[in-house]
């Protein structure tokens, strides 16, 4: 299960989310993949608290690189666990933008790096995680990529859009389903639906 550990741009507040109910549900066997809802593209629309630019997004990427490691740590999610950073869509066409993007994501992943955390990342097939996987430089990028591409299909490889050797080995997740509407013990719950084959969190 995704659980959101940080972020300014996190939806709402967790305040469910604690080091005991992720020790408990580790404990009965649950595996978590801890999400960070970093700064968003100075090219997106809408308003999100927290936007990156050329000039800050080296500096928001170790801060919030620090922040992400120090709130998945009081979590309980020990050294080795991965965070992957919830890029949002976004016109990688802008040039401007996404070089902004990507020195963001370059300095999140190696503040992760630097602190003994893997670095991951959550994006778009035909946008956020396209810049990622296609960019010609591969320095300081995750090393874990997290796809969302709503065709239905429970895998990670079939409908892989990019070179098959990349983000291997099991270093791949694809959200292929969203708002699926299931019930459970009698409880009706809209989740997304997700193929994991990729690091989760080290519970300590």
């Amino acid at each position: 299960a995704a659980v959101y550990v940080g972020g300014k741009n996190r939806g709402c507040a967790q305040p469910n989310l604690t080091a005991s109910w992720v020790k408990s549900v580790s404990t009965v066997g649950w595996k978590l993949i801890p999400l960070y809802v970093g700064a968003q593209p100075p090219c997106q629309s809408g308003s999100n608290p927290e936007k990156l630019t050329a000039s800050t997004a080296a500096s928001l990427g170790a801060t919030d690189g620090a922040d992400a490691v120090a709130k998945a740590s009081a979590l309980g999610m020990k050294t080795g666990s991965p965070i992957y950073l919830d890029m949002e869509a976004y016109d990688i066409k802008n040039k401007a933008c996404n070089d902004a993007v990507l020195t963001y994501v370059r300095s999140f992943t190696k503040t992760l790096r630097a602190k003994t955390y893997r670095g991951g990342y959550y994006g778009f097939t035909s946008s956020s995680a396209k810049a990622v996987a296609t960019a010609a430089d591969k320095k300081d990028l995750p090393g874990n990529l997290w796809y969302a591409l709503y065709d239905k299909k429970d895998t990670t490889t079939a409908d892989w859009p990019w070179g098959a050797g990349q983000f291997t080995p099991h270093s791949r997740g694809h959200q292929y389903l969203v708002n699926s509407k299931e019930t459970r013990g009698g409880v009706t719950l809209t989740v997304d639906r997700n193929s994991w084959d990729a690091p989760v969190a080290i519970i300590g």
